[in-house]
């Protein structure tokens, strides 16, 4: 799923950007959007900004507060978890707001982000929407290990495959209650190279006897303590060998494919690779 951030001023017509790129995406996959409430939700609200996401075609629609208060039913849900949710069954999502979030940006009005920056413009008319859908195709994809999952078992040969087996890592927090807090780490690929080595890998493990799937992903830049950061999922004949290639398929991603990782603690930030032991 290709996610993108819309941020700026509250006249700079965000809303406005996700109505047009949304028209646009809608053929070219299924779009899903998300908005940033600055009030709890009510009646009203859903009858505001995200119907207009709706009436452009995006197929679900979210709102979600800073306490994690969301429409239109529940009262526990974060950033994180609705894109994770979103991703086996959308190509593309629209976050309205959430500038202080890492996601790949188009910023309005000069407002500050976190995210990578994908374009800037004065105002929500002054978007070029064929460069920026262009622009928005050539990201890294937002993947879950439900999105991977669900890649893997659309297979022509999912017929033959009797296990699905998976590896999530995470951020760990501590080691144990008396170790320094981990807040984030932060991860760099060394581009090309790295999604080189992953296709090989890949392949090589795809043709063992009885494997017929694997995917693997490592997310990069800032990823927070509790979060998911990689993925290794493998659909096989019988468990043995699925259980075998997923282990070998986190060894050799952890030990063959050039990423690099920084760890920020309260009180210190180093990269993983130059720090002595």
């Amino acid at each position: 799923m290709q996610v993108l951030g819309i941020v700026g001023p509250s006249d700079s017509g965000k809303t406005t950007l996700v109505e047009r790129l949304a028209e646009r995406l809608v053929d070219r996959g299924r779009v899903a959007t998300v908005k940033h409430l600055k009030t709890e939700p009510t009646v009203d609200t859903e009858g505001k900004d995200t119907a207009r996401h709706r009436a452009a075609g995006a197929g679900a629609t979210y709102g979600i507060t800073d306490d994690a208060g969301w429409f239109a039913t529940g009262a526990d849900r974060s950033l994180t978890g609705t894109l994770d949710e979103l991703a086996p069954d959308f190509d593309y999502c629209l976050v309205e707001g959430y500038s202080d979030r890492p996601l790949p940006t188009v910023a309005l009005a000069g407002r500050d982000h976190a995210g990578e920056t994908v374009a800037t413009a004065a105002d929500a008319d002054a978007v070029d929407l064929d460069s920026l859908v262009e622009a928005v195709d050539d990201r890294e994809p937002y993947e879950s290990l439900a999105s991977l999952v669900a890649d893997v078992k659309r297979s022509p040969d999912a017929r033959y495959a009797g296990a699905v087996a998976t590896f999530t890592g995470r951020v760990r927090a501590q080691e144990g209650p008396d170790d320094e807090p981990t807040e984030h780490l932060e991860f760099e690929k060394y581009d090309g190279v790295a999604e080189e080595r992953m296709a090989a890998i890949r392949e090589e493990l795809e043709a063992r006897e009885g494997v017929q799937e694997v995917r693997m992903h490592h997310r990069t830049g800032v990823v927070e303590a509790g979060e998911d950061i990689v993925f290794v999922v493998v659909l096989a004949g019988h468990r043995r060998e699925a259980f075998e290639t997923v282990e070998d398929g986190i060894d050799r991603l952890k030990d063959e494919v050039p990423l690099f990782k920084k760890e920020v603690t309260v009180d210190d930030a180093f990269w993983s690779h130059e720090r002595p032991e």
